[in-house]
């Protein structure tokens, strides 16, 4: 199936719900049709790309954060009004029972490998979305424990606050829930926050919310040595158009011929070793899908780090990733849709690998 855009990838689906969680969110309830349900599986913690209609620019793109887990049968994502955002506006203001949308399939690295852990998750605002995906799967399909800390303005403002509840009351020796409002308590410091945080230091932890509370969180987890191993999910609007399927990139017109071919590279996928052919001057990810290698994308733009890899061996060049946080481009991790085949006069093997 193609779409109007052009994508095979992309799907017109329908909203067969719309829920109110608090006067500025919503959640869109997507019925998945049997043909398209292999396409639309997903983790707990990924991500949908969806197609908005725009007035001046013919359509925007946004990433929204599945609610929903896996074991439930239609799949839902959250929309929490942004100030001043076009995207979260009108799909709050718009869609209705029926209202039809183009989706991408889900995306994101911001899941867990095994439910079977015990996990530390902590929100702010509408950062709980990716974070109620998780704490559903593990309650539902795995066997590890959870603490949910979720920080907000004020009770009103708490979204899925009935849904929590009724979760923390009907695994009680599993789920512990953690609010934090800031109209009782005010603003989520690293001084509080940190011995509150202190007796679930060692569980798998999972960040999201609002730049300057994730980085109040970090700087008290960092007290007790457990600040590098957080996974950390970013909240991004699109600036490119995911939905305009990609052409296979030719080699610059600065390169000759006999350089065309550019350089092997190793790219592991899955346990899977692929050799490839990088060209000067051309990203990873188009080298990927002209090669037909099986990776995860959606932005193209650097921006959702969905294509996240690990720089394992070798030197790259990568441009602005605004999806990865500086400590995490330390650590080797790269964007194939920004990382461009390094000069070939070095002779390094490069290896990447995906998750």
């Amino acid at each position: 199936m193609t779409t109007a855009s052009g994508d095979t990838r992309s799907r017109v689906l329908r909203v067969v719900e719309v829920r109110e969680e608090t006067e500025e969110a919503k959640s869109l309830v997507f019925a998945i049709p049997e043909r398209d349900r292999e396409l639309f599986s997903y983790r707990p913690g990924q991500f949908v790309t969806i197609r908005i209609p725009s007035d001046r620019t013919g359509s925007v793109a946004r990433c929204h954060s599945i609610s929903s887990c896996p074991a439930e049968e239609r799949l839902s994502v959250t929309v929490k009004r942004v100030d001043g955002g076009y995207g979260s506006n009108w799909l709050c203001d718009n869609v209705t029972a029926g209202t039809s949308l183009e989706v991408l399939p889900p995306s994101g690295a911001f899941t867990p490998r095994s439910l079977d852990g015990d996990f530390l998750l902590i929100g702010a605002g509408s950062g709980i979305t990716p974070l109620l995906s998780i704490t559903k799967a593990v309650l539902r399909c795995g066997t590890g424990k959870v603490t949910l800390f979720y920080a907000n303005r004020d009770e009103k403002s708490v979204i899925f606050r009935d849904e929590l509840r009724e979760l923390a009351v009907g695994h009680r020796e599993r789920l512990t829930v953690l609010h934090w409002l800031e109209s009782l308590q005010g603003m989520p410091h690293r001084t509080r926050l940190a011995p509150l945080l202190a007796p679930h230091v060692g569980a798998e932890t999972y960040l999201c919310g609002p730049q300057p509370f994730m980085e109040q969180v970090r700087q008290a987890l960092a007290e007790h040595g457990a600040a590098d191993d957080v996974h950390v999910e970013k909240f991004t609007s699109l600036s490119g158009d995911p939905f305009t399927e990609r052409s296979p990139t030719p080699a610059p017109a600065s390169v000759p011929d006999s350089e065309a071919a550019g350089r092997a590279v190793s790219v592991i996928v899955g346990g899977e070793e692929h050799e490839i052919h990088w060209s000067p001057g051309s990203v990873l990810l188009d080298a990927l899908l002209d090669e037909g290698v099986d990776v995860p994308f959606s932005c193209f733009d650097g921006e959702c780090g969905t294509c996240r890899a690990e720089l394992v061996q070798g030197k790259v060049r990568m441009g602005r990733a605004e999806g990865l946080t500086e400590d995490e481009v330390e650590k080797g991790a790269i964007l194939a849709c920004v990382t461009e085949a390094p000069d070939d006069s070095d002779p390094t093997r490069i290896v990447v690998r995906f998750p």
